[in-house]
């Protein structure tokens, strides 16, 4: 971890969950000047279900809670407008466009740190601090680079391949060498108000998981994503009828049409034929994929190199190679095919536990 002199505040971006938490507390106990720092999100504003989530009211409530048993200044900032516009509006896009995106990587890249580095400016804060499950340690050439967690189950690299190189220097991960049971252990021996706090795994816009719903309140209601079409094989014969192709997947098992001697699932979408393909599992597995709107947080890797890459949270580093390299783009062959490679998912980069970059599915 990269720590600031004992006299440099630091300021420590608090959600209210667990996590940021003890990351908050770590750095206080630790004798660092430390000023937290709470984002006012959409998450709640108009929306039925979400204000229990760490971006809700109530992770407001919680930040306030714990910065005041931890003696250090909480200050909320309204970033409703950014959030909207980075988010919410790129989460109907894709969808709308068959992909299915990661609001998280997008308000990492586009909304957070951008905007924490700001504060800490303004605050007079020379580091910015969060509860994410990584490390940022010095590189070889002593500028620093962003690592895999601990706690690999845990690890949360995967949505940070998006922020700005310049951050890093100033980013501190102070949980990156704890397990989420130590976090909680942890939290639970300091007296946090937030140690026993249960984590959500809903999007914080999309509440009960109801992506479709979030859809209707932004599309017109005659929208191709929302109207019905056919399911159709990979030969082209028509097998049913879908709902709208908003509410799958590529990898998708839910919601198809039975009677077949296998499983099938979602092999892919055409959105401009409102179609949604569906096949065998063995139709799932891809060589390849190319990516954009690529993000390097270290020097770019080369054609012919060999890396590991990551094509959703929680699946395995796997080895490729990486096969084109464009402004912003880049492709990679993979050493074994993959299983639902899913359009709007990121692709991100290893350098065996570095993170190179990422990029977005194509």
């Amino acid at each position: 971890m990269i720590t600031p002199g004992t006299t440099d505040p630091v300021l420590v971006a608090m959600s209210g969950g667990v996590d940021s938490s003890l990351a908050t507390a770590l750095l206080a106990r630790g004798g660092r000047r430390v000023i937290g720092v709470t984002l006012k999100t959409f998450c709640y504003s108009g929306v039925e279900g979400p204000s229990k989530t760490c971006c809700g009211l109530e992770g407001i409530a919680d930040a306030k809670s714990v910065a005041a048993q931890l003696e250090v200044a909480h200050f909320v900032y309204d970033v409703e407008e950014r959030f909207t516009h980075d988010v919410i509006d790129d989460f109907v896009s894709e969808y709308a466009a068959g992909r299915t995106p990661i609001p998280c990587v997008r308000c990492n890249s586009f909304t957070k740190f951008r905007d924490l580095v700001r504060r800490a400016d303004d605050l007079g804060c020379s580091h910015v601090a969060t509860g994410h499950y990584g490390r940022v340690t010095p590189g070889a050439d002593g500028a620093a680079v962003l690592r895999l967690g601990r706690d690999e189950r845990k690890d949360q690299t995967y949505f940070l391949w998006g922020i700005p190189r310049s951050s890093l220097d100033r980013l501190i991960l102070p949980l990156g060498e704890l397990t989420k049971p130590e976090v909680r252990a942890e939290a639970t021996r300091l007296g946090l108000d937030t140690a026993e706090k249960p984590e959500s795994y809903e999007i914080c816009f999309v509440p009960d998981n109801d992506y479709a719903g979030v859809l209707r309140r932004y599309l017109p209601d005659d929208h191709p994503s929302l109207s019905s079409g056919p399911f159709v094989l990979e030969d082209g014969r028509v097998v049913g009828e879908h709902p709208g192709y908003a509410h799958f997947t590529v990898g998708q098992r839910k919601g198809l049409p039975g009677g077949f001697s296998a499983p099938m699932y979602v092999i892919e979408i055409r959105a401009h034929e409102q179609t949604v393909i569906v096949g065998p599992r063995e139709s799932l597995a891809r060589g390849s994929l190319r990516a954009g709107g690529a993000n390097w947080l270290t020097d770019p890797p080369e054609e012919g190199e060999t890396l590991g890459v990551r094509i959703r949270h929680g699946a395995p580093i796997v080895e490729a190679t990486l096969t084109a390299r464009g402004p912003d783009t880049f492709s990679v062959e993979l050493t074994l095919p993959q299983s639902a490679i899913t359009p709007g998912q990121s692709a991100v980069l290893y350098r065996e536990d570095v993170v190179v970059g990422g990029g977005v599915i194509h």
